[in-house]
C-alpha cells in the first residue's frame, strides 16, 4: 500500500506533553526516577530563587551518560513501553524527562559524565517552536553552562538536570524582591520535599538506603503504615496471582488519635491529610505510584470512618500493561480478575478501621458497660440511630433527685454535656447510603404521652418569665422539636 508520513509537528506536539498535568511534585518525583535507575547514592533537589531566572536542579552522583546515551535520554519515546529493563529501572515510556520538564520550564539542560568527561545538551522550547524542528541543542548559553559549573564542583561523574525559565517564575513581573511571588515559589519547595518522603520512602531506609535532599535539607521517609508502631494492625499478607506473576497485597489498621502522640498523629496523616490518605497505595519497584486511593470499587468511597485503612499493593513491573500505569505513573486501573479480591480485602480492612474508631468513641462501652462513665449513650437499632443522656451518670442523677439539683450540680451538668457531645460516636454509626438520623420522640410526627409532658413544662416555664399563654404557644410552636410534632401547641 501507498502510505503518507503524518510526523507530528514539534510545537503542537511540545504542547501536548507540556499538558499531560503533572503537578511540580510529581514532575521532581519523575526526575529522582531516573538517578535512582542510574544507581545514585545522593541526590539533591535543588531550589533557588532569583525572581524571573528562578531556577530548580536535580543532581545525582549516579553512573551518568556518554554522549550517545544522552542524546538518546533526551529524545522523545527514544525507548517505548515494550523495551527491555534492567530490574532498576523506573521508567516505562521514555517521555518521563522531557514530559515532567516541559510542563515546568521552557528549557531543559542535561549535563551528564561516567569518568570526567561532561556531556551537555538543552532542549529550548523557543527555539523548537521557531524553528519548527527537533533540534537539540549541543552545549549551552554563558549562564546556564556557568551555572552547570558551580553545581558540578569537582565531581567526575553523575547527572544535572536543570530548569530554567520556570513556568509562572520567568514573566516581566517577577523579581527578586518579589516577597509574595518567593514564599510561593518557597512553599512548592516545601510540597516537593512531602511528596518526595511519600513516593520514596522505601529507597530511604534499609541496607540499600539513598540519600535524598531538597535544597541540602534530608528528605526523611514518611511511612504511611506507621508499620514500626505497636498498635498498628497488620492483616494477613495476601498474594494474588496474575499472569506468571504475583500481586502483594497488605492491609493496615493504624492506631487511634488516642494511641497517637500529637506529633505522631499530625505526621501520619500525610501530605494530604487522613481524610485523603486512606486507601490503597500501589507501589511498582518499591516506588509509590498511587496514595490513598480505593481504585474506583464500587459503592466504596472515603468516608471518615475508615481514616485508619490503608493497604499495601505490590505489582510487578511487567504487568503496567494489565493495571494501566500512566505517563505520569501517578494512576493506575486494577486488572478485572483482581478487582474482587481487592474490594474483598478494602471491605475487611475498612470494618476493621471502623472498629478502631467504634472504640475510640467508646460505644460499645456505652451499649453494654459501666452506667457511671458515659454522660451520652449512643445506639443503633432498627436501622435508627439514637442518642440519649445517661440517666445513671452521677450528676444526671443528683439534676434529678426529689427536690431538684442544687444550682452547682446543674451548671456541672450542662458543662460535661457541652464538652462530651458524641460526635465521633455518632459519625461511626452513622451511613451515608441512609436516612438514619436521630428523630424526636420517635419520628411519628404526634406528640406522645412523654413529649406532651416535656412540652407542658417548656410552657409553663415560658409562660412564668412573663409571656402570655398565647405567646408561649407561639414561641413552642417553633422549637425544636415541637415544630416537627403535634400537639397542644399546634391548635
Amino acid at each position: 500500500m501507498t502510505y503518507d508520513i503524518a510526523a507530528p509537528e514539534p510545537a503542537g506536539m511540545v504542547a501536548s506533553l507540556s499538558s499531560l498535568g503533572y503537578s511540580l511534585p510529581a514532575a521532581v518525583a519523575d526526575l529522582v526516577d531516573n538517578s535512582l535507575s542510574a544507581h545514585a547514592t545522593d541526590i539533591d533537589v535543588e531550589f533557588t530563587w532569583a525572581g524571573r531566572d528562578s531556577w530548580i536542579a536535580v543532581v545525582d552522583d549516579g553512573g551518568g551518560m556518554n554522549a550517545e546515551e544522552l542524546v538518546t535520554a533526551m529524545t522523545v519515546a527514544a525507548r517505548g513501553p515494550a523495551t527491555q529493563r534492567s530490574t532498576t529501572d523506573l521508567g516505562r515510556f521514555g517521555v518521563g524527562l522531557k514530559s515532567a520538564s516541559f510542563s515546568q520550564a521552557r528549557q531543559l539542560t542535561v549535563s551528564t559524565a561516567t569518568s570526567g568527561a561532561w556531556h551537555t545538551r538543552t532542549w529550548d522550547l523557543d527555539v523548537v517552536e521557531k524553528s519548527g524542528q527537533w533540534r537539540l541543542l549541543r552545549g549551552a548559553d554563558e549562564t546556564t553552562t556557568a551555572l552547570l559549573d558551580r553545581i558540578r564542583g569537582t565531581s567526575d561523574h553523575g547527572t544535572i538536570v536543570l530548569w530554567r525559565r520556570l513556568n509562572g517564575y520567568h514573566v516581566d513581573d517577577v523579581t527578586v524582591d518579589d516577597e509574595r511571588t518567593q514564599k510561593q515559589f518557597y512553599a512548592e519547595r516545601h510540597r516537593v520535599r512531602s511528596h518526595l518522603a511519600m513516593v520514596f520512602a522505601r529507597f530511604l531506609v534499609g541496607s540499600r538506603r539513598r540519600t535524598l535532599q531538597v535544597s541540602g535539607s534530608p528528605v526523611e521517609p514518611w511511612d504511611p503504615f506507621l508499620t514500626g508502631h505497636p498498635s498498628v494492625q497488620s492483616l494477613p499478607v495476601e498474594q494474588l496471582p496474575l499472569g506468571a506473576g504475583t500481586v502483594r497485597v497488605e492491609a493496615f489498621v493504624l492506631p487511634s488519635a488516642q494511641r497517637l502522640t500529637p506529633a505522631e498523629y499530625e505526621s501520619a496523616g500525610g501530605p494530604r491529610g487522613w481524610l485523603d490518605q486512606q486507601g490503597f497505595y500501589v507501589y511498582r519497584r518499591d516506588r509509590l505510584i498511587l496514595a490513598g486511593d480505593w481504585l474506583g470499587q464500587r459503592g466504596i468511597r472515603r468516608e471518615e470512618k475508615y481514616n485508619q485503612a490503608r493497604i499495601a499493593v505490590d505489582i510487578p513491573a511487567e504487568t503496567d500493561v494489565e493495571w494501566g500505569v500512566d505517563v505520569r505513573k501517578s494512576s493506575v486501573v486494577p486488572p478485572v480478575g483482581l478487582r474482587p479480591h481487592l474490594q474483598r480485602i478494602a471491605k475487611r480492612t475498612r470494618r476493621q478501621a471502623a472498629d478502631v474508631l467504634r472504640y475510640r468513641g467508646q460505644i460499645a462501652a456505652r451499649t453494654h458497660g459501666d452506667p457511671l462513665l458515659y454522660a451520652w449513650n449512643v445506639r443503633r437499632t432498627d436501622d435508627r440511630v439514637s442518642c440519649r443522656i445517661n440517666r445513671g451518670h452521677p450528676l444526671v442523677r443528683a439534676a434529678l433527685r426529689p427536690g431538684g439539683g442544687s444550682a452547682d450540680d446543674v451548671r456541672a451538668l450542662i458543662r460535661l454535656l457541652e464538652e462530651t457531645v458524641p460526635v465521633t460516636a455518632l459519625r461511626v454509626m452513622h451511613e451515608t447510603d441512609t436516612s438514619d438520623d436521630p428523630e424526636p420522640f420517635g419520628g411519628a410526627g404526634f406528640a406522645d404521652a412523654e413529649a406532651t409532658e416535656i412540652a407542658h413544662r417548656v410552657y409553663e416555664s415560658l409562660v412564668s418569665d412573663g409571656r402570655s399563654p398565647a405567646a408561649a404557644r407561639e414561641r413552642l410552636r417553633s422549637m425544636p422539636p415541637f415544630d416537627q410534632l403535634q400537639g397542644f401547641w399546634s391548635t
